[in-house]
């Protein structure tokens, strides 16, 4: 069959949802009955010339009590699918009732063997009978697809000079595709979602496949995408392969793999395959709701020959990870390994974004024992370029990547080329056998003005990559030469050390009644505790038990009388009564108790100390130790902080606070380190400072630093806080890759000459409009 003949057949198809469905359907239901019908027509008429022997053999097995049949009928049928009805699609026609059509249409596909059955179930076509029924529109759609115009069996049908010529699976497949394409692009907004590009998959095929084009040997292949979608990019990268393979004079053998857990785009991605006769592909392909390839792997002990994806992005995987047990508990091979020294290096994203933990599904699946290895080609958008602070998952994922040497090359798209989003993306290019020119390094390509306008946006889409465009983006990337649109780095570019910097805690302290008295409410829920206080009084504090049914009451009612305005509209609403855990610790005896304790301690403590202002807070903690031991009193750690923090306060000019003071001989000097040495009570002394959180700072410092971080420090940091010092326990690896940083060209500004000569047209143009305002006449 022709392409003329193709299009016209695809056409008659597409307008058959118009003819029937028009008052049955809203238009984006449309497809949910014309896909499923497209793909039950074809499976029968394949099955029509081996129909008899197939319900001999049903009837043979069903004699014998066999139970296993689904071999034996497949064979029976001579393909990888059967039906065990006896009926065809023709039988139905003439039904003479609604209700018996419905019964017999519902019994011919009860027929179908397990792998038709599953695409049927995430089709959810069942549940369209008893509405297509209601409407007499099952019949007529029945008949539409039985047209004699039109021929979607792979056998020539007709006599004479009217013969219908066959459509070969391939034709079948493309003709399901552009259908499928059709439909999508009718509902933009969630084309997207399971369908990429055909330009965009064709680009990532080629700089997949391109590089080893000339190594690829006579043999079996094994292709994979983690989340196939409609299958479009398993699809063309065999036909890619097969025509490389060709080519070079060699015969090469695919097996496509894949994994969808949206169903319908699931039983389309395995009618496809099929439709094209690949029987053993669908049975590879795993799809529906409880198949998430992040929870609930399919190809576990599977590795690939070549791996492409189109993962969903800034999308949550939240569910997936309470499947997996949360955060502390996933142990999954894939995202918990071994790298850098660490038997548990974490590869786990936050829950928000799970794009980049498809990437390390991939990686975990590549071949390290065979010549060509793997090869991966997968679509992100920018966050996975820089998102993960050092040491998170996202950065911990390209740390691995690139500290293993496996990422070739990250190729910049053009702005909305996708269906559904108008965000930057890039293609990841990866292999764990890298030539030997490329290793050690990344190739960063913009490709981002080079594609060709559409005349008509789909959806988010306005731009395509022509053949062209694809043409020189793999040219680029095969030169691997510097070029305005090329950049190539040394791997450790994108590395850099997160480098904790601290500084003294500062603080003055004076035992003031106000100060004491913030230790009231210690226990939290300030506001709540002083309103409480202010019905109750002090006893509260002193006996508790004396105001408890007061107590209940005032908790148990608090805030439902009141109200407050509506973010949105200004209109008051009641607040809601408080969370029975808060009602708890209000409740609790001991919280109240605890902070009249702490009021009595600290009371004591200015009794003894004065309320004097102590200016070096280390004077004032040994005194406070010498008193409290003086008086008798101890408190607990945390509770004696409470009261320390209650009344010091940050002051530039203060001593620094000593947190310890090494023995001599134990340790030496060492500021850029936290070691300093000081003079207390007049001997020389060697000390570690108390750090001020609100002082704590990070530095970012590349991996490729000259003379590394002490030089960095002492550069950057130390010149302009001389108390500082970094903390190298604490010291993180992490890597992102800037596009901007590199690409980044700065606005060209206009010369002298160009502005004078605009401001002289504005002028001449101003006294031209003058002049047209007073007729003419000079002022």
């Amino acid at each position: 069959m022709d392409q003329a003949q193709l299009n016209w057949l695809t056409n008659f198809i597409w307008n058959i949802a118009d003819d029937v469905l028009r008052d049955v359907y809203v238009r984006g239901k449309y497809r949910d009955v014309i896909l499923p019908m497209t793909v039950l027509r074809r499976l029968d008429a394949v099955l029509e010339p081996t129909k008899q022997a197939v319900l001999e053999m049903k009837a043979a097995l069903d004699k014998e009590q066999i139970t296993n049949q689904d071999d034996a009928l497949r064979s029976a049928s001579g393909q990888a699918f059967y039906n065990t009805s006896p009926f065809l699609l023709r039988d139905l026609k003439a039904r003479s009732t609604q209700q018996k059509l419905k019964d017999d249409f519902e019994a011919y596909l009860d027929g179908f063997s397990p792998n038709v059955q599953d695409i049927l179930t995430n089709f959810e076509f069942r549940h369209q009978i008893p509405r297509l029924s209601k409407a007499d529109a099952l019949g007529m759609l029945i008949e539409k697809f039985l047209d004699k115009d039109i021929n979607i069996s792979p056998f020539p049908v007709g006599e004479g000079s009217n013969i219908m010529p066959g459509l070969d699976n391939h034709s079948m497949g493309t003709m399901f595709e552009e259908l499928v394409r059709r439909f999508n692009e009718d509902n933009n907004e969630e084309a997207g979602e399971h369908w990429t590009p055909r330009d965009a998959v064709r680009l990532m095929a080629n700089l997949m496949f391109l590089p080893v084009a000339d190594k690829i040997e006579s043999g079996t292949y094994l292709l994979y995408d983690c989340a196939c979608g409609t299958g479009g990019m398993l699809t063309v990268a065999e036909e890619t392969l097969q025509q490389i393979a060709r080519a070079h004079g060699k015969q090469v053998a695919t097996h496509l793999y894949g994994q969808e857990i949206n169903g319908e785009t699931y039983a389309i991605c395995k009618a496809d395959l099929l439709l094209k006769g690949d029987g053993d592909a669908a049975d590879n392909i795993v799809g529906g709701p409880e198949h998430s390839t992040l929870a609930n792997d399919a190809f576990r002990s599977r590795e690939f020959d070549f791996m492409l994806a189109n993962p969903p992005y800034g999308k949550s995987w939240k569910s997936d990870l309470e499947r997996m047990g949360g955060k502390k508990e996933l142990k999954d091979p894939r995202f918990v390994i071994q790298h850098a020294g660490d038997a548990e290096y974490s590869l786990i994203t936050r829950s928000s974004d799970g794009q980049m933990l498809f990437l390390a599904n991939m990686l975990s699946k590549m071949k390290h024992d065979t010549p060509l290895g793997s090869r991966i080609a997968e679509v992100h958008n920018g966050s996975s370029l820089f998102t993960g602070d050092a040491g998170q998952g996202e950065s911990n994922i390209r740390r691995w990547i690139i500290e293993s040497d496996w990422l070739e090359a990250i190729v910049a798209l053009p702005l909305n080329l996708f269906y559904n989003t108008g965000i930057a993306t890039y293609i990841w290019v990866l292999t764990n056998r890298k030539p030997e020119h490329r290793q050690g390094q990344v190739q960063l390509i913009d490709a981002t003005q080079w594609f060709k306008p559409l005349r008509k946006n789909m959806g988010k889409k306005n731009c395509e990559l022509a053949a062209d465009d694809i043409q020189r983006i793999c040219d680029t990337f095969l030169a691997f030469k510097e070029t305005p649109q090329s950049k190539i780095f040394p791997n450790a570019a994108f590395g850099y050390w997160k480098v904790k910097v601290e500084r003294p805690l500062r603080l003055l302290s004076q035992l003031t009644r106000p100060r004491i008295e913030t230790l009231r409410y210690a226990s939290g829920d300030e506001d709540i505790r002083a309103a409480l206080y202010d019905q109750l009084g002090d006893a509260l504090f002193e006996n508790p038990a004396s105001v408890r049914p007061q107590l209940e009451q005032l908790v148990n009612d608090y805030g439902q009388g009141d109200s407050e305005p509506d973010d949105d509209e200004g209109e008051s609403s009641t607040k809601k009564s408080l969370p029975d855990a808060k009602k708890k610790k209000l409740l609790s005896d001991a919280s109240w108790k605890r902070d009249a304790q702490l009021i009595a301690t600290a009371t004591q403590l200015r009794e003894a100390l004065g309320d004097g202002l102590f200016e070096d807070h280390n004077v004032f903690l040994e005194r406070v130790e010498v008193t409290l031991k003086k008086l008798g009193l101890k408190p607990g750690a945390a509770d004696l902080k409470l009261i320390i923090n209650a009344v010091s306060w940050r002051a530039e000019e203060a001593p620094a606070v000593i947190k310890k003071i090494h023995k001599p001989g134990k340790a030496q000097p060492d500021p850029l380190r936290g070691l300093f040495e000081t003079k207390i009570d007049g001997k020389t002394c060697l000390v570690e400072y108390e750090p001020d959180s609100e002082l704590r700072d990070f530095e970012q410092i590349p991996l490729l630093e000259d003379g590394g971080i002490e030089a960095f420090i002492r550069r950057e940091v130390l010149p302009y806080t001389p108390d500082a010092w970094l903390v190298e326990a604490d010291t993180k690896i992490g890597y992102e890759v800037s596009f901007t940083r590199h690409f980044y060209l700065p606005p060209q500004l206009r010369t002298l000459a160009e502005i004078s000569a605009d401001i002289l047209a504005l002028e001449q143009e101003t006294e031209w409009l003058l002049s047209e305002i007073t007729g003419g006449v000079a002022e």
